[in-house]
């Protein structure tokens, strides 16, 4: 059995059950507890605080975890990054208020910067020469400068709209973030087979994320156009049709390339063309 720790609450969790899912691990609806075994996949899950998951896995409480990449190297825990998982995306940057002229880093120099991420920041000051004052606050870190607590603040940005309501400006991007999944270094021979089995569950879910499954109908004499067009796998599978002189073309291509590739396959002579989504692909 492998245990996996989740974030108890909040995007995270609801994107790491989603992952989950996709990969054919169910859990028995109903209250939850904080930790939960699955019926369809030797794991358990662990409910804990983001912050507390970098800690848990490197004392071997949990085996893995999901967790925030900026959770894991604030608490710079003796634990290994096993997979990014691609959801989650967020970045960590200074703000200042702003009616502030900023121009440069220096700008900090002297001030007080309230955060929830003090090593971060303090390695970030650090590697530019900076000094400051680091205010450490754990929750409504925005708030900081309008209540004469800090000069700025270092914190997570998603959207931005909690600096815009805050009257806040973003200055400085710090680093960027994003769910990771993270491993105890000392996994035994079973709990490695089992993560490996996960790790190729998530491949084949992430491989298929932004992929559009086509078919298409094609005059023989398009096929070598076509074929330059098509990006497929290995190579587009092409089939008969019944009626003579044409194939039917099936391929696989990126969503943020699909109208481009669209537009040339119609004029290279393709028809009836038809679009799949794709839920798993096994490479």
């Amino acid at each position: 059995m492998l245990r996996i720790a989740v974030q108890a609450k909040g995007r995270l969790f609801d994107e790491s059950m989603c992952l989950l899912q996709e990969t054919g691990i169910k859990f028995s609806p109903g209250k939850r507890n904080l930790l939960v075994s699955s019926k369809s996949f030797p794991v358990e899950l662990l409910f804990l605080r983001d912050d507390d998951i970098p800690q848990a896995v490197a004392d071997g409480v949990t085996d893995v975890g999901i967790v925030g990449e900026n959770e894991f190297i604030e608490k710079k825990q003796d634990a290994e990054i096993i997979k990014r998982l691609g959801f989650s995306r967020c970045h960590l940057s200074l703000a200042v208020p702003k009616e502030e002229d900023y121009k440069h880093l220096s700008w900090f120099s002297g001030k007080k910067i309230a955060t929830s991420y003090p090593r971060i920041l303090s390695d970030f000051l650090k590697k530019n020469a900076i000094k400051a004052d680091i205010h450490i606050i754990n929750g409504s870190v925005e708030i900081a400068p309008a209540i004469g607590l800090a000069d700025a603040i270092f914190d997570i940005v998603s959207s931005g709209s909690t600096l815009l309501s805050n009257h806040l400006k973003e200055v400085e991007t710090v680093m960027q973030s994003e769910a990771i999944l993270i491993a105890n270094k000392k996994l035994n021979t079973e709990k490695k087979s089992i993560l490996k089995e996960l790790l190729f569950r998530i491949d084949a879910v992430q491989t298929a994320e932004d992929k559009k499954y086509i078919l298409l109908n094609v005059p023989n004499d398009s096929l070598p156009e076509i074929f330059s067009i098509l990006p497929g796998m290995r190579s587009p599978t092409v089939l008969p049709l019944a009626q003579e002189g044409w194939s039917s073309v099936h391929s696989v291509i990126d969503e943020k390339r699909f109208w481009e590739i669209i537009g040339k396959l119609k004029s290279a002579g393709a028809e009836g063309i038809l679009v799949i989504p794709i839920e798993k692909m096994i490479l």
